[in-house]
């Protein structure tokens, strides 16, 4: 019995920390993505650039990320979850230091192209990692938690911005962003490998190939998906600061403050819908959050007053990121478990490719309209194609990761 105890606790330990590596390595990297979306103007007029040549930045970091969802996906698949995350959190918060040292624009943007990379492999390692290390009846509030650990590095941005940009310069943003190298630490001595993945990990390259080739209609219905759920997330979420600056005309602290509300709401929406996914299915939760946020976007963006500005901000995210907060367990039980770390990571990730444009597109829409009618009309459309897509595409709620256990 004290045997049986002991394995208990040290699986219990174990999930706790997976999880919490999971959580805060996408938080942190979200948090080193969402300082630039705080700073842009300021970063915009410090290196003699416009704000949508700026905005590209914000492109090119999302462009290149399907390319570290590839690498980092298939070393995890092959070698194992941990090592390939210590290396992405290192990568990424190098560049993200780096990006503070940035004499001109040219530079910055190269520098934001290889943030990509980084940010593109931590997701799918972490997630597949987290996924098949926790109990199955609890995957859909845990995923909810693991993908609102991106609100919260919004948040935790939004935060430094009102406590930091009115004293420092905006380097020093960059600077503090460098700080998650230290969780790869974490990872290293307190997360072991899932069982799942030493069960369904590929003999050979060629065995590997084959997989990927059986399942090509299953990745490109993930890739669409992805493509939508991202056109969602950074089409409410990139220019937002922007907006209420230079047409809400608020200050850098309330900005931050309006941001931090907001993220508030996506992290409870995150876990709301996530635990809802849990009860009534991946889909049905999905769609439900993503009509929500079609009969909120009016408000959203249109509120004739700062408190309805606030509540449209928090409620908009609350049901866009409750729509998110189901990914991380839909995409992984939908993948095979020999491509857990690869299939759910890249399919993301080109959707984010994909997608990657929206931001740009709403900034120099922005300037020929305002950035009010174009987020709303960008928001709207996107909104509504996800939910046929989500609607209409298979679910596999509660599928087991183990090959020794049933659904």
């Amino acid at each position: 019995m004290t045997t049986t105890a002991t394995a208990l606790a040290r699986e219990r330990a174990n999930q706790r920390n997976a999880v919490l590596a999971g959580f805060l390595g996408w938080t942190l990297d979200a948090f080193d993505f969402f300082i630039l979306v705080m700073v842009l103007g300021s970063v915009a007029q410090d290196l003699h650039v416009s704000v949508p040549a700026m905005a590209f930045a914000l492109t090119a970091s999302l462009a290149t990320r399907p390319l570290g969802a590839f690498i980092f996906g298939i070393i995890s698949d092959r070698y194992g979850r941990r090592l390939p995350m210590v290396g992405v959190i290192i990568f990424y918060s190098v560049v993200e230091v780096a990006s503070g040292l940035a004499p001109n624009y040219a530079t910055f943007l190269a520098l934001r192209f290889l943030f990509g990379i980084g940010m593109g492999g931590e997701w799918g390692v972490g997630a597949s990692l987290v996924m098949e290390t926790v109990p199955v009846k609890w995957r859909g509030v845990l995923s909810g938690l693991l993908q609102e650990g991106y609100a919260l590095g919004y948040l935790l941005a939004a935060v430094a911005y009102f406590t930091v940009a009115p004293y420092y310069s905006w380097r020093v943003l960059f600077f503090i962003g460098g700080l998650p190298a230290l969780l790869s630490l974490w990872v290293v001595f307190k997360v072991e490998e899932p069982e799942a993945w030493h069960e369904h990990k590929s003999g050979d390259w060629k065995t590997y190939g084959r997989e990927i080739r059986k399942h090509w209609k299953l990745f490109l219905y993930l890739v669409a998906l992805m493509a939508m759920m991202n056109m969602i997330s950074h089409g409410t979420q990139d220019m937002y600061p922007t907006f209420l600056q230079q047409q809400r005309h608020f200050s850098k602290e309330a900005t931050a403050t309006i941001t931090i509300i907001s993220m508030v709401g996506a992290i409870l929406g995150g876990l709301t819908f996530g635990l809802f996914s849990d009860r009534g299915g991946r889909r049905k939760a999905m769609v439900t959050a993503v009509i929500g946020a079609i009969v909120l976007a009016p408000l959203w963006v249109f509120a004739p007053s700062t408190p309805l500005i606030v509540v449209g901000a928090f409620l908009m995210q609350f049901m866009v990121q409750g729509a998110w907060g189901v990914i991380p367990a839909h995409i992984n039980e939908l993948s095979p478990g020999s491509l857990r770390g690869f299939f759910p990571g890249f399919a993301y990730q080109l959707g984010v490719l994909i997608a990657s444009s929206i931001t740009f597109i709403e900034a120099v829409l922005g300037q020929h309209l305002t950035y009010s009618v174009a987020m709303w009309m960008l928001a709207t459309l996107v909104l509504v194609v996800g939910a046929f897509v989500i609607g209409f595409g298979p679910e596999a709620r509660g599928v087991s990761f183990r090959k020794a256990q049933t659904h």
